[in-house]
């Protein structure tokens, strides 16, 4: 095969020499950056989001969520919070991170109205905290691990990364924080911002 033969982008239109990055990427600090810097634009690959691009809804979280990686927290979900017709949204961030970053962020709930689920490695849990809805239907929740935590979650992560980070991760903490308030904006980031400055 030629080297003009070999793809430049996955399926998904994700930049092939940007997930080799990700192959060297062995630590909750080295997984964040990569991940500010997709969120910064400076990258077309982000392990599990199946886009070269983040949504269109993420554009205003960009800079902050990349705050949030630089600081401890490996982001892997979020989303604004919105109040527009029927639909709602409470605006949340999760990620992986070390125990004693989980108890710092696990804190925000003891001195603020937001809510952290804090799951330990290996834990398996399900719960279902509302956060999106349609209507009267409930379209996304949270209270459930994302942690890998067997075979096929792991071997998935190593898929998308590598080896060393999908073990790593298993044996993270994965936090969901949340705002009870629908729609508000303005309060979660900051917050979360403060408790992963304040940590050290």
């Amino acid at each position: 095969m030629r080297p003009e033969d070999i793809p430049a982008r996955d399926q998904y239109g994700r930049l092939l020499e940007d997930r080799g990055v990700w192959r060297q990427a062995t630590t909750l600090e080295a997984a964040g950056e990569l991940t500010a810097r997709w969120l910064a634009g400076g990258s077309s690959y982000q392990p599990g989001h199946f886009a070269a691009g983040y949504d269109d809804e993420t554009g205003p979280l960009a800079g902050p969520l990349a705050e949030l990686n630089r600081s401890g927290l490996f982001t892997k979900e979020s989303q604004p919070g919105i109040v527009e017709g029927t639909a709602a949204q409470r605006q949340y961030v999760t990620g992986f991170c070390s125990a004693a970053t989980a108890g710092h962020l696990l804190a925000l709930s003891t001195r603020t109205d937001l809510v952290t689920v804090a799951h330990a490695p290996g834990e398996s849990s399900s719960a279902a905290i509302p956060v999106t809805l349609d209507g009267t239907e409930v379209v996304t929740v949270l209270g459930s691990s994302e942690n890998p935590v067997d075979e096929e979650q792991i071997k998935a992560w190593a898929d998308e990364t590598n080896d060393t980070l999908a073990l790593l991760l298993a044996d993270s903490w994965y936090v969901e924080i949340l705002d009870p308030v629908w729609g508000r904006n303005d309060v979660l980031l900051p917050a979360v911002l403060g408790a992963l400055t304040e940590r050290g």
